[in-house]
């Protein structure tokens, strides 16, 4: 197969790169692991019809994010905000009202000191934490507040990094929405008139005088160059390889990629034989389901659970006991409901994922660099962790990533 340009994974940065490309009269040819596109994106249906659930990317963040444009305005809807808001802590489930009950800064108010800070220090998010006194209780929910909004602990988050990222983003405004329907229908948009060949992973990319070669499951496409979407743990542990007849990868660049881990993610919709009473959102300050949420009139209980979290929800789905006593701490109504049906996404399973996403992490600056620098004109790099503590690790982030890698291709390829 021959191609001007071969794209490596079809989530939202592949293909806002491959139809950027495409636009500018290029042949491209995207290689995606999966039989679906939108990588981390990713919703679930009930087989009812009801509402649709998602299993990676929740929510559209700002009423300026380009998804607006994308899927059009009036597919986006605003994220309800009366809903009913209860924590969990030392088991006891309460109304989220406590988080800034008795003197306590709320976790969300103290993120938002934090991104609105000029210059926060060199160190960590925990460390800044304990600068400003939160103290357990407080800083107990705010530290589980970070593991499940960056998917790493706070003690290895650059309390800098986390703030440049929220100031990157500023530009996309306020506000939380949907896309009614599901997220998943932004990449089905962003797929159409683009080759894609599903079920093909790239397994190893050649670099030769002036082209790649990109070796699949299925056969060779060959190139003038290729841009890589995939999280840099796939190529640091191997199941994407880079040759050529001299080192096609700089030793900074693979050392970048293993210095890069994503946080554990794993989410599950929970089908039950009782209807929820309420719309509830649930935040689990003991770190055992992360944010659980449901709907008035619905079956579903949606966890979105990460970094500890993540792996101690693996665990409970594991064993019904442990599911059942889960839910019934998260939402009480569930109690003596049993589960008709389970959907889990485990992205730090997957192996073409790894977790949720990159987290910037203290003294890692320099390897994100690395990772997002093309080699020798022909290698081009794409994605969320690209744009790790400039942006925030979300869609508008890993679109921006694909335009940029498009960008940086074309210009180069223009100068040949």
């Amino acid at each position: 197969m021959r191609a001007d340009v071969i794209v490596v994974g079809a989530g939202a940065s592949g293909l806002a790169c491959a139809g950027r490309l495409r636009r500018e009269g290029l042949t491209v040819v995207v290689h995606e692991a999966r039989d679906r596109v939108g990588g981390r994106i990713h919703t679930f249906r009930p087989a009812d019809g009801g509402p649709a659930l998602e299993l990676g990317a929740q929510v559209v963040h700002g009423a300026r994010n380009p998804v607006h444009a994308l899927v059009g305005a009036d597919r986006m809807t605003t994220v309800p905000r009366r809903i009913t808001a209860r924590i969990v802590q030392d088991g006891a489930n309460q109304d989220m009202g406590v988080l800034g009950g008795h003197g306590r800064r709320p976790p969300w108010l103290l993120e938002a000191g934090l991104h609105r800070a000029l210059g926060p220090a060199g160190g960590s998010v925990g460390a800044w934490l304990d600068a400003r006194g939160s103290a357990h209780p407080e800083g107990r929910a705010a530290k589980e507040w970070f593991r499940q909004n960056w998917a790493a602990e706070p003690d290895e988050l650059s309390a800098r990094a986390v703030a440049d990222a929220h100031r990157g983003d500023a530009a996309v405004g306020e506000g939380e929405f949907a896309v009614h329907g599901g997220f998943d229908r932004l990449p089905l948009l962003l797929a159409q008139d683009l080759r894609i060949e599903l079920g093909d992973p790239v397994q190893e990319i050649r670099c030769l005088p002036g082209r790649v070669e990109a070796t699949t499951v299925r056969g060779t496409t060959s190139a003038s160059a290729a841009v890589i979407t995939v999280p840099p743990p796939v190529l640091a542990q191997g199941r994407l390889r880079i040759t050529g007849p001299d080192p096609a990868v700089p030793a900074a660049k693979l050392a970048a990629a293993c210095r890069m881990p994503l946080g554990d993610g794993f989410c599950a919709v929970v089908t039950l034989t009782r209807e929820a009473p309420d719309d509830v959102i649930t935040f689990d300050v003991d770190g055992r389901g992360g944010f659980v949420r449901c709907s008035a009139g619905r079956p579903e209980v949606l966890f979105v659970a990460k970094a500890g979290a993540a792996g101690a929800l693996r665990a409970a789905v594991r064993r019904a006991p442990a599911l059942s006593g889960l839910l019934e701490t998260v939402m009480p109504w569930t109690a003596g409901a049993r589960v008709a049906g389970l959907t889990v996404a485990d992205w730090g399973r997957d192996p073409w994922t790894t977790g949720a996403f990159t987290a910037p992490r203290t003294g890692r600056a320099d390897a994100v660099r690395q990772w997002a620098a093309p080699v020798d004109d022909t290698l081009f790099f794409a994605g969320e962790a690209t744009v790790t503590g400039s942006r925030l690790p979300w869609v508008q982030g890993a679109l921006a990533s694909g335009e940029r890698a498009a960008e940086e291709l074309l210009k180069v390829l223009a100068n040949r």
